[in-house]
């Protein structure tokens, strides 16, 4: 998943939380901001390029018949297998790269390069992971919250992780790598955009500090990433003691 795709869905995340619960501006974790006058600086630059370009862009390609545009997606996918098969295989997740490598063999062939999900159709979902999880699979701390013009949340352990990745990216080794990746980054944000109309607009209006909200639950989707979804009995909150009400008037 690009940096792009991955801010998106944060927001999809916080539009989430603030509606179940309207307290998604809550700092989740500690700031660990060092740098958060130039990151607040980069991250209103990023809000501005989503509002005059991303967006306006994101809603013509939404005139895109949806199969198109989930043949794109699935291309893309596809082709970021191996970097994932990579960072299982590193952090001894045998199942786990045995299952991204099924998946780029069966969606490559019979999924014609990758343009349907056939893997998915037969049960084998993607197990996404990255350099930045293996990283903090092995005790690399994240390190200070650092936030970059169209990247977004870029810690140096997940930014080093950027580097890397692209070392076991297969589009790496093409004849025309750099124009190739970025034409694939720049359709990979757009499709997402696409596929979230309205959530930018929704969060923001939703949250006391847009800024902070989107740092405190790219932290929590970072740690539920490296956890392969798995999630600890202490990050689940507090619920109150039932014996503590007489009745269910004591809720009002």
């Amino acid at each position: 998943m690009t940096p792009v795709s991955r801010f998106i869905m944060i927001m999809g995340i916080a539009l989430t939380v603030s509606a179940c619960g309207g307290r998604g501006d809550l700092s989740l974790d500690m700031a660990n901001d060092p740098y958060e006058g130039f990151n607040r600086q980069m991250f209103a630059v990023n809000m501005t390029l989503d509002r005059y370009v991303l967006k306006p862009v994101a809603k013509g390609y939404d005139y895109v018949p949806s199969p198109a545009r989930r043949g794109v997606r699935n291309i893309i996918s596809n082709l970021a297998e191996p970097i994932s098969f990579a960072n299982n295989s590193l952090q001894g997740e045998w199942l786990r790269a045995g299952k991204s490598a099924t998946r780029f063999m069966v969606n490559s062939t019979i999924g014609l390069l990758g343009l349907f999900d056939v893997a998915s159709s037969i049960g084998l979902k993607r197990p996404t992971e990255d350099f930045g999880q293996t990283l903090a699979r092995y005790g690399v701390s994240e390190g200070p919250y650092l936030y970059l013009p169209v990247i977004g949340p870029a810690p140096p352990r997940d930014l080093a992780g950027m580097v890397v990745d692209w070392a076991f990216d297969p589009v790496t080794y093409s004849d025309d790598a750099t124009s190739t990746a970025v034409s694939m980054y720049v359709v990979d944000g757009i499709d997402f955009r696409t596929e979230n109309l309205g959530v930018l607009d929704e969060i923001e209006r939703s949250s006391i500090d847009f800024y902070a909200s989107i740092r405190s639950l790219y932290r929590q989707n970072r740690k539920s990433e490296i956890a392969n979804g798995i999630t600890s009995l202490d990050d689940l909150p507090d619920l109150p003691d039932m014996d503590e009400f007489d009745d269910f008037d004591d809720f009002e």
